[in-house]
């Protein structure tokens, strides 16, 4: 049995024909069974050669009955990203535990190949890329970047892994450059970090909603648990017992009249700048609609 059949690689790795690799990275691929850098990768593998991101982002891989049940029906449409598992073992020494022996680490679609294992797949298409790998930094970044813009994300997850990225890169303006995104975007999702463990807990099991969560995370923590308690409430007010309303003699319905405090309000503002923006604002709005609106203007930067 050749040692590409004892790996359990494709045919396509198994024609691959070494370039150049050095004694060391030879060696290591010896022991590991990993392909080195001077190989051509191959475009599909047994499910058997990939092994899960250790850094991904994830920390709970949901909905895979779905996705598994799509890969059966309508098969992979988009390969994996991977890196080798040599690549891997250089930026992470002694951070090979839960490797096993597969050749290949996926960067991006831990999840697809989570449901392609639940679905019974045998062979996964793959695209590899060892830059992906070239650092710890590289690889939390890139799992982050390829999953930001998803809604399935869970909003601590993302919170944790910027944090990550804030203590490689220094700041919070280096991270939302490097993401693309505004240091605003970047320090609103990291304030759940300061929510207390209780209300983290809460945001993760979706008890308390991010962007009241947010807002709540900017507060001292002994204030925290009421502002908490009154965000629920607001989204899930207590029942009420509703008593019948008394029958009312036949007769003409006065037309109703909107209250002043129901009326809607227009607000004529000279958008000459901001600060004349805020002014009228503050002039025409209660202290609670302006929380509101700053919330709002918040998720749309």
């Amino acid at each position: 049995m050749s040692k590409a059949d004892k790996l359990g690689v494709s045919s396509s790795f198994a024609r691959a024909q070494p370039v150049g690799v050095s004694s060391r990275r030879a060696a290591i691929a010896e022991a590991t069974g990993a392909p080195t850098s001077g190989v051509v990768p191959p475009s599909e593998v047994p499910i058997e050669a990939l092994a899960h991101n250790p850094f991904n982002l994830r920390e709970d891989l949901t909905e895979l009955e779905e996705l598994a049940a799509s890969l059966t029906v309508r098969g992979q449409l988009q390969p994996l990203a991977v890196a080798t598992r040599m690549a891997f073992m250089e930026a992470h020494p002694g951070n090979a535990d839960g490797l096993g022996r597969a050749p290949y680490v996926v960067i991006d679609g831990n999840r697809r190949l989570a449901a392609a294992q639940r679905a019974g797949l045998r062979t996964m298409q793959i695209h590899v890329n060892d830059s992906l790998a070239s650092s710890a930094a590289d690889i939390l970044e890139s799992a982050l970047i390829a999953n930001v813009h998803r809604v399935d994300v869970a909003p601590m997850d993302q919170a944790r892994a910027l944090q990550e990225l804030v203590e490689v890169h220094g700041s919070q303006a280096q991270v939302a450059k490097r993401l693309g995104k505004t240091p605003a975007w970047v320090s609103q999702r990291l304030t759940l970090l300061n929510l207390t463990p209780e209300l983290q807990d809460k945001v993760e099991t979706g008890e308390l909603k991010v962007e009241p969560a947010r807002r709540i995370g900017r507060l001292p923590q002994e204030d925290q648990a009421t502002a908490a308690e009154e965000a629920v409430n607001a989204v899930n007010p207590p029942r009420q017992r509703t008593r019948p309303a008394p029958s009312l003699a036949p007769g003409p319905t006065p037309e109703p009249h909107p209250s002043p405090a129901t009326s809607p309000r227009r607000i004529t503002i000279a958008a000459d700048s901001p600060d004349t923006i805020a002014d009228a604002l503050t002039a025409h709005l209660t202290p609670d609609d302006l929380r509101a609106v700053t919330e709002l203007l918040l998720t749309r930067i």
